[in-house]
């Protein structure tokens, strides 16, 4: 059962809704202003893919990509699980 954060767009306030069955029909709604206007967030995690100071994941599924960009280096990891 996963939780799903969200950004209100109206008031700004960020909301976590916990989906029982992704199946069934819900109502999504703000629960500081009960609008109905909100965009889905990615969550951050706390599972860590790196081990002994090195830097690099250690999980033979897991790999990492490093480059520079406009905001200076990014890192893309490619761990296991659907796409």
């Amino acid at each position: 059962m996963p939780i799903f954060e969200f950004k209100c767009l109206d008031c700004d306030k960020y909301v976590e809704i916990l989906v029982m069955n992704k199946q069934e029909e819900m109502e999504l709604a703000c629960s500081n202003c009960g609008s109905g206007k909100l965009e889905r967030i990615l969550s951050t995690t706390n599972h860590t893919m790196t081990g002994g100071g090195s830097g690099q994941p250690t999980d033979s599924n897991t790999s990492s990509q490093t480059r520079t960009c406009s905001s200076g280096s990014c890192t893309t990891y490619t761990i296991p699980g659907p796409a």
